[in-house]
């Protein structure tokens, strides 16, 4: 997995998880809830680390993208894919794994 500062990180993740739901910066933008005529400087410069959101324009963002907010804020690439992969699986299995890791630790 790549390493990376945790900007560099945040902004690779957001354009992976867009480019992964076909979205344009600027359709994603609007969908997040910023105006047309900005939302695509915006996003653009989101992904280039030229601004960071506050937390709640990424909880925006996540919340149109799929994704988990604790996806951008991961420490690693590694626990940001666990992230992804746990937040797609059922609320039963979830619940399945946690057990199974909680008894592989006793």
């Amino acid at each position: 997995m790549r390493s990376a500062g945790p900007r560099a990180a945040f902004c690779r993740r957001l354009r992976d998880a867009r480019l992964a739901v076909g979205l344009s910066q600027k359709q994603l933008g609007i969908k997040a809830g910023l105006d047309e005529f900005v939302a695509s400087a915006r996003i653009n410069r989101y992904e280039v680390g030229v601004h960071e959101p506050d937390v709640g324009m990424t909880r925006r963002l996540a919340r149109v993208l799929g994704v988990p907010l604790a996806y951008f804020y991961a420490d690693d690439d590694l626990l940001a894919e666990l992230i992804l992969t746990f937040n797609r699986l059922s609320r039963r299995r979830q619940q399945a794994v946690l057990r199974e890791l909680g008894e592989g630790g006793t």
